[in-house]
Parts: structure tokens; sequence; C-alpha cells
């Protein structure tokens, strides 16, 4: 008979979306209640380019949790082609930031403000590999001629080798990856100062999904899912027991209209079933044991923080995910896996 209750460490979500404003406030308790931290992305309009900017933010997000809420917000700092290394040098040394993003301008959503070249910011990153503070990225060629699926590989071959040689103390994440390039390059590296993390919807779907009799918009995001080689590449590296892959869900929530529109958001708005879903493909690699590594220690260690207090408890529970959250004013934003059955529920 197989284990009916799983006992892990308390987690951690090392990429997550919150918004702002009554979006915030609609989803903030998804991830609250479960992580302990998560490292919060700058994408807002106007994007989180400043210390003042970040602890503004952080204050916000603190003021939508409960008065007891134990939930660390781990702030980022956006970087643009005008970032001053100053002002990473101060908001990383007060606290404000704990890493840096870079978004290859248009890559994604909000992201027009982001970096244009490596080049542009050679006095940023020599200072973030000074101080220690970590540089996430989202790994994709602008390149209008690559095409779309292709993207994180041309980016590891052209961008990414650049910083990596050229700033060879850097700490450096590849956030959300897709490919099997991406995972054999994570495990090929020995330093320790490479890591990445890894959304539940590339471990549980291919690109089929997009397509299922028809567009399906809500399997829609960027990086966009590739073909089953990767997915079955990346269920390999998470769930292999490496250090440098952990929890990062990419949780991105956008109102329903804006999904299922002419010009779709990219984006899958999963906090509120993550935990299980990842549990579900740990299962299905015969990896259970590896779980609470994956979700509550790798990213801690390679962030240099403590591990959480506390826990969080699985059943084998048949348990029909809630398809939607509701805004303030009515609108609806629809959760990853929606009206779908998973084996585990959060005890």
């Amino acid at each position: 008979m197989g284990i009916e209750t799983l006992t892990i460490r308390r987690p951690d979500d090392w990429h997550l979306h919150l918004r702002d404003g009554d979006m915030l406030r609609a989803v903030l308790a998804s991830s609250a209640s479960q992580y302990g931290r998560a490292m919060v992305m700058p994408n807002l309009k106007p994007p989180v380019t400043t210390a003042g900017a970040a602890l503004a933010y952080r204050e916000r997000i603190r003021e939508a949790l409960p008065i007891d809420s134990g939930f660390t917000p781990m702030m980022t700092c956006y970087l643009c082609d005008a970032t001053d290394p100053a002002e990473i040098r101060a908001g990383f040394n007060c606290g404000a930031f704990a890493a840096a993003k870079l978004y290859p301008a248009g890559a994604t959503t909000h992201s027009e403000y982001g970096v244009t070249s490596v080049e542009r910011i050679g006095g940023v990153l020599a200072t973030m590999q000074e101080i220690g503070m970590p540089l996430l990225i989202h790994g994709e060629s602008t390149d209008p001629v690559v095409d779309v699926f292709d993207r994180e590989a041309a980016f590891l071959r052209s961008t990414l080798a650049l910083i990596l040689t050229r700033y060879p103390r850097l700490k450096v994440v590849l956030e959300h990856i897709t490919t099997e390039e991406a995972a054999d390059l994570v495990l090929r590296d020995e330093s320790g100062r490479l890591a990445a993390t890894i959304t539940p919807q590339h471990l549980m779907f291919n690109r089929n999904a997009m397509f299922a009799g028809g567009i399906r918009p809500h399997y829609y995001c960027l990086p966009v899912l590739k073909r089953e080689r990767h997915r079955r590449a990346l269920r390999r590296a998470a769930t292999s027991g490496s250090p440098a892959f952990f929890l990062g869900t990419d949780s991105a929530p956008h109102e329903t209209g804006a999904k299922e529109s002419a010009c779709g958001c990219a984006g899958i708005f999963s906090a509120p079933v993550a935990l299980q879903a990842y549990l579900t493909v740990f299962e299905e690699e015969q990896a259970l044991s590896r779980f609470e590594a994956f979700a509550s220690e790798n990213g801690a260690r390679f962030y240099g923080v403590p591990f959480n207090q506390g826990t969080l408890t699985f059943q084998r529970t048949p348990t029909r995910v809630t398809g939607d959250v509701e805004l303030a004013d009515g609108r609806r934003i629809r959760t990853f896996l929606g009206g779908e059955t998973l084996p585990w529920t959060l005890a």
C-alpha cells in the first residue's frame, strides 16, 4: 500500500507574481497560507526599479497579509539599461532587494522596460558579483528571427554563455526553465553558482495542451510549453535530487477576460494548487522522498537563508480543483487545473 500522508518542512516559492491592488489582495492568501517565503517578481506597471519602490511594494504586500501571517515577501529589482550600480548596491545592503531580475526587453508580460543588451548593464553585473547578489533571468532570446519554441536554447548559447564567462562568481538562477538544454546545462555545472526553478505546468504538460480541441489560452505562458522530450527532461531534473533545482511556480494571475481575448496574456495562476501538482509529478516519477528538498531546502541553501519552521501535511484524498478566484469588482481569475481532480490535498 502506498503512502497515505506526507509531511514536509514549510516550502518556499522562489518565483511568484503577486501583481498589485485588488489583484494582490485576491491572490496573496493562496501563497501566504502555504509558503514561508516567496521571491516576488518586480514587473509591475511601473516596474520596481529602485530600493524605495521595492520597500513600498513590500509594505503593500504586508498590509494585505493577516496579522498573524508568517509569510515573508522577498523583493527583486527590475533591471533596465539605465539601472545604476549604486542603487543595486544600496538596495541589496539595506535589505530592500534580495535579487535582481533580468527581463530581455519584450520577452514577456510587462518586460518592455527590460534590458536590450547585456553590454548595457555590465557595471550592474560586476557590482552584483562583488556583493553576492543573485541574478534571476528570464532566459529567452528576443531576436524576431528565432522561433518561439527555440528562444530559450538560443538565449543559453548566446547571452547566458556571455554572462557566465564574464562574471565567473555571479550567482545565477535560470527562471522557469523549459528545455532539455537548460536542464542539462544546470546539471553539468560544478560551480554551485548556477541554479534553476521549474514550474508545475512545464512538468505536467507539453505544448499539445495549448491546442487540445482548440486554442486553450489558460495553458499559455512564457516561456511557452515545449515538446514532450523537454517535459521529460525537466521531470528528470526536478526529481533527480540535484540541489541546483528548486520550486518556483511562476504563478501569474490575469483576469479571465485578459486571457480569453484576441491577444491573450501570458501567465498561469497556479498558486492555489501548485504544491499538489508538484507532488503528483514526484509521485509519478517515484521520487516522493526527494520532494521536500526540491520544495523546502534547495532554494534556501542557494540563497543562504535558514530553513522555514513548521510543516505542511498532504493527504491522499482526491480533490477537485476550484476553478476561479474572484476579484473585488466581480472579475475572475482562472486557477490552473480548474475543474480537474488531483490525488493529493493539503490537510
